[in-house]
C-alpha cells in the first residue's frame, strides 16, 4: 500500500510531519510513502534531525502551501500546485491509496469532495472524531465538514460513524445518539424531529436523542449531530481539557504536601494524560468522500502523524469505504 503525506499541513510542518513519517516507515515495512511538498524545506529538516531519508519515502515537489487561515475555497482556486491539492490529485489518479494531512481543514474538505466526488449513497462529507469517554471511546461526527445538515445527513452520519466505530475502533453493538437539546422525542426544531424519527426508522442501534454531558459518560458510541455544533463541541473540549491540566498542575505545586502526594500518583495522571492525548487517536476521518482522508490536528505532533498514517493503513486494509457502501444500500433497500 502507498500512502501520500502533506508535508507543508499544520503549525509545525515540515519538521514534525518528516518526523513522523520516518518513524512510521519503520514500523510498517509494507507501506510506501510520499511527502508532498518543498523538498528543499524537507531535506533541510532532514538534514537537521540527522535523520536518513528511508529508501520507502519519496519525496515529490511542489511550490505552494495553503496557508490554515486561508480561504479553502479561493485557495483551491488559486494554488494549484499546493501541497495538499497535488496530494488529492495522486490519491485521484491511482498512485496512493489514502492521504494524511495536519493542514487546512476546509481545504482538505473542499480538495477531496471536489476531485474525489462522494461514495455511493452519500450526500455531504463529516469528520468523525475519536472521543474519550468514562468507558472506553465513541465517536463525534460531523465536526466541521458541513454545517447546514438536512435529516437524511444525520441518517448517514450515522451509518458512517458505525461503521468507522465498527471497523477501526472494533467495537461491535454500537449505540447511535443524536445530539440535541433534551432527550425527549419532540425536542429541537423541525429537521431535528424528522432527523429523529428517520433514524428511530431506519437506524439499528439508535437510541434517540443525547445530550451534551452523553458524550462523554459512555452512553452510547456514536454521536451525530452537525458540523456547526461539531466544531463547538471540539474546541471547547480540547480548552476545558488544557485548562483542567493547567489547573491540576498549579494545584499540585501548591504545598509540599500536594507535591509529594503528585509524585506518589504520577503513573494515574500519566494515564490521565495518554487518555486525553489527541496524538493517541491518530487524527479524524473525512468520511463520505470517494477516497481515504485523514485529517489531523493543526498542532500535531510527529506522534500523532505517526497515529494518522496506522489509521489510514486500517483504513485500506479494512476497505471501511465499501462497507459504508454496503451499508448505505442496505438501508435504502429497508425504506
Amino acid at each position: 500500500m502507498k500512502i501520500v503525506i502533506d508535508a507543508m499541513g499544520g503549525d509545525f510542518a515540515p519538521l514534525v510531519v518528516v518526523e513522523g513519517v520516518c518513524e512510521a516507515s519503520k514500523l510498517y515495512s509494507d507501506t510506501e510513502f510520499i511527502l508532498v511538498g518543498d523538498t528543499i524545506k524537507i531535506k533541510e529538516c532532514l538534514k537537521l534531525k540527522k535523520i536518513e531519508l528511508p529508501s520507502t519515502v519519496e519525496l515529490y515537489h511542489c511550490s505552494e502551501v495553503v496557508g490554515m487561515n486561508e480561504s479553502p475555497v479561493s485557495a483551491i482556486r488559486k494554488k494549484k500546485d499546493s501541497s495538499v491539492l497535488v496530494a488529492v490529485e495522486l490519491v485521484k489518479e491511482g498512485k496512493a491509496d489514502a492521504l494524511v494531512t495536519a493542514g487546512n481543514t476546509g481545504a482538505a474538505v473542499a480538495a477531496t469532495t471536489l476531485k474525489w466526488r462522494m461514495l455511493e449513497g452519500i450526500d455531504r462529507p463529516g469528520i468523525a472524531l475519536p472521543l474519550p469517554n468514562s468507558e472506553n471511546v465513541s465517536v463525534l461526527l460531523d465536526v466541521g465538514a458541513n454545517i447546514l445538515c438536512r435529516p437524511i445527513h444525520y441518517l448517514q452520519y450515522a451509518i458512517m460513524g458505525k461503521v468507522y466505530s465498527e471497523y477501526i475502533l472494533k467495537k461491535k453493538n454500537n449505540r447511535i445518539g443524536l445530539l440535541n437539546v433534551g432527550e425527549e422525542e419532540g425536542k429541537g426544531g423541525e429537521d431535528m424531529i424528522l432527523a429523529h424519527n428517520m433514524l428511530k426508522e431506519n437506524c439499528q442501534g439508535f437510541i434517540g436523542n443525547v445530550e451534551g454531558r452523553d458524550i462523554y459518560n459512555g452512553k452510547c458510541d456514536v454521536i451525530v449531530c452537525d458540523g456547526f455544533v461539531g466544531n463547538i463541541v471540539l474546541k471547547v473540549s480540547e480548552g476545558l481539557i488544557e485548562t483542567l491540566m493547567a489547573f491540576t498542575k498549579k494545584a499540585l505545586k501548591s504545598n509540599l504536601i500536594s507535591f509529594f502526594g503528585a509524585m506518589l500518583s504520577k503513573s494515574a495522571f500519566s494515564k490521565l494524560k495518554k487518555n486525553l492525548d489527541y496524538s493517541e487517536y491518530g487524527g479524524a476521518p473525512l468520511l463520505g468522500v470517494n477516497g481515504i482522508c485523514i485529517i489531523s490536528h493543526g498542532g500535531s505532533s510527529a506522534k500523532a502523524i505517526k497515529s494518522a498514517i496506522r489509521v489510514a493503513r486500517e483504513f485500506i486494509k479494512d476497505n471501511v469505504n465499501q462497507h459504508i457502501i454496503e451499508e448505505i444500500r442496505d438501508c435504502h433497500g429497508k425504506q
